[in-house]
């Protein structure tokens, strides 16, 4: 490793830490104001391929182009970035800096209040009949328990918010879009709520609703979540990559893959060539461009 890439570690160290404060702090806590049956436990669920087929970030911004909030060449950008990003699990520190700075630069100069209203509408045009029923059970037992239950996730806290009150939900934590006076900027605050970012804001959140981690649940399909995973007393894993799944496997953590047979085994094949995984995924989402924008 270099002297500068040495030099970049501690600050993205600092981006994530922030990432999963602010997160934490921006999380919808309304209906948790009422204590619950079960007040030291909680489930905390990602929603990409765990709650939700595919990526609400790309399913979001799909909605957006079709309703003309950017060019088809700003969506390629951002999603080639995003994927490969997603699916390799780089932690190059350009890289991340890259993508970082691409993920949310679509929505700068519009209001929140335009994100959110739109986003309903996305929410029942894509995302929606989406929504694994598997994992909706899962998250429906822990609120049957009387445990609060909350989304983790990459994507925007506004988004993030939506699909868990669609979903009945306590809340959600999410990526972190800076706005000033209701307009976003482009930028995030800190970094996006992923990998490590993660467990930070869950850690925040505990400490804050006095949850003991060791009582609590987590569910993910991706490795990069490890830490999240770990930092409870019964983590499970959701239509896992195939690390995920070796890892579980090897600590006796519960799994459920509601995915075919088909789509598992495909999904197998991306995790043993992340490159081209990523670069295939990237040309879907060019065929998925130009087909909307004849």
């Amino acid at each position: 490793m270099s002297p500068s890439d040495r030099s970049r570690r501690p600050d993205l160290q600092l981006r994530s830490t922030l990432a999963g404060e602010a997160a934490a702090a921006a999380a919808e806590v309304e209906t948790a104001l009422t204590t619950p049956p079960d007040p030291r436990a909680a489930a905390f669920f990602d929603v990409d391929n765990t709650v939700m087929q595919g990526a609400s970030i790309f399913h979001l911004a799909r909605g957006l182009y079709r309703r003309r909030f950017f060019t088809t060449r700003d969506i390629l950008g951002a999603a080639w970035k995003q994927a490969y990003f997603r699916v390799a699990g780089i932690e190059d520190p350009e890289h991340v800096a890259d993508a970082r700075n691409s993920a949310l630069a679509f929505i700068a100069g519009h209001t929140v209040t335009e994100l959110e209203e739109l986003g309903e509408e996305i929410f029942d045009e894509a995302m929606a009949h989406r929504i694994w029923p598997g994992t909706r059970a899962l998250a429906q037992m822990h609120l049957d328990q009387g445990q609060r239950v909350w989304l983790v996730t990459a994507a925007p806290i506004e988004i993030a918010s939506l699909i868990a009150r669609r979903l009945g939900l306590t809340g959600a934590l999410g990526t972190v879009a800076e706005h000033v006076d209701g307009v976003y900027t482009g930028r995030l605050v800190g970094d996006m709520l992923h990998g490590p970012a993660k467990a930070v804001a869950v850690q925040a959140l505990a400490e804050r609703e006095g949850l003991d981690l060791s009582a609590c649940s987590a569910y993910s399909d991706s490795a990069n979540d490890l830490p999240m995973l770990s930092m409870v007393g019964d983590p499970c894993a959701i239509n896992p990559d195939p690390k995920l799944r070796a890892h579980a496997r090897e600590h006796g953590w519960r799994v459920h893959d509601y995915r075919t047979g088909r789509k598992a085994a495909r999904m197998g094949m991306i995790g043993v060539s992340a490159a081209a995984g990523a670069a295939l995924t990237a040309s879907v989402v060019r065929r998925q461009a130009r087909r909307l924008g004849r």
